[in-house]
């Protein structure tokens, strides 16, 4: 994941809204839940429904703008 930014650590739902707000700027989100994978894997996790958001880092600028808006 070299070439890509985390943006935003946060709630599930947070997330949701975030990752539809940049994709209707045309951004493409990469989102990471440990949680899931430990779930899915047989193991507990103790951060539940806390996941990540990566972007490419050539859109990186353009999604902490949308961040910003999601923010206000």
């Amino acid at each position: 994941m070299s070439q890509y930014q985390k943006i935003f650590t946060g709630s599930s739902i947070h997330v949701l809204a975030l990752r539809d707000a940049l994709e209707s700027e045309g951004i493409t989100a990469v989102v990471k839940d440990d949680s899931e994978s430990a779930r899915l894997a047989g193991f507990g996790s103790p951060a539940l429904q806390i996941q990540e958001v990566f972007v490419h880092e050539d859109e990186h600028e353009k999604a902490l703008k949308v961040l910003d808006q999601l923010s206000e």
